[in-house]
């Protein structure tokens, strides 16, 4: 059996794993063609030049079957009880594009697409390599948990040092589509934590794990409230990540 090797931390992976085992984090996509390991996220080989399959952290990754990234399913296998719904303490992030209509409107749909594929890169990248799950895309942005379904003691910090990887990255993303495109692009984050009811919902393969309750909906609306280029987040976020991040 083959081996994907993780550039972030070294696991080697069994083949068709699509994110590491132990980390979480997207795994190099391998060229159907020559064979060539390629970051994630790429579209293309960068040796052979030969189109790639789609990577889990790019709008291609959509399929019912294949929505949930591996290691979230091998959690639902080793809790099946999750699928039923309960009650678990997370946190919340939800990130969108600011302007993001007015912007749809001065370009041709397959540059807002190829925008937007960046922006899930960076997106799945950072949320999923500090532990999160993103369960849930919009048009124009994710929704993501953290502590669940993988449960941390620290899903706070996660979520915090997440959201500000994100707006870090995506700073130079944001000079690169003004270079090519002549839009501003930013986004929005909001981050909120406390208790959800956490689960499945949707019928035989069109499934999501998602989180119910006000948590959620508070982290919606601290993300819509949100600066362009800023973070929002509640006041039981920063009383639990006070010692660690600056506010």
């Amino acid at each position: 059996m083959l081996s994907m090797k993780c550039d972030h931390c070294q696991f080697e992976n069994p083949e068709g794993m699509r994110f590491c085992g132990k980390c979480s984090h997207p795994l190099p996509v391998a060229c159907p063609k020559c064979g060539h390991a390629n970051p994630a996220g790429f579209g293309v080989c960068e040796r052979c030049y030969e189109r790639l399959p789609a990577s889990p952290s790019t709008p291609g990754y959509k399929s019912p079957g294949d929505y949930t990234p591996p290691f979230l399913k091998n959690e639902f296998l080793r809790q099946p009880g999750s699928f039923g719904g309960e009650r678990k303490i997370v946190t919340v992030l939800f990130a969108d594009v600011a302007g993001f209509t007015n912007m749809s409107g001065k370009l041709d749909p397959e540059d807002i697409h190829d925008i937007m594929d960046g922006c899930f890169d960076i997106l799945g990248q950072e949320i999923h390599g500090a532990g999160g799950s993103i369960n849930q895309y919009t048009g124009d942005g994710v929704m993501a948990l953290f502590g669940a379904p993988t449960a941390y003691e620290d899903h706070i910090r996660r979520a915090c040092h997440a959201a500000l990887r994100i707006q870090s990255r995506m700073n130079a993303y944001t000079e690169r589509v003004q270079g090519r495109y002549h839009v501003i692009f930013q986004l929005r984050i909001g981050i909120n934590t406390g208790k959800v009811v956490v689960g499945a919902i949707g019928i035989d393969l069109r499934r999501d794990y998602t989180a119910a309750g006000l948590t959620t909906n508070l982290a919606a609306r601290l993300e819509a409230l949100a600066p362009p280029g800023g973070i929002f987040v509640s006041e039981r976020v920063r009383e639990g990540a006070i010692r660690l991040f600056r506010f």
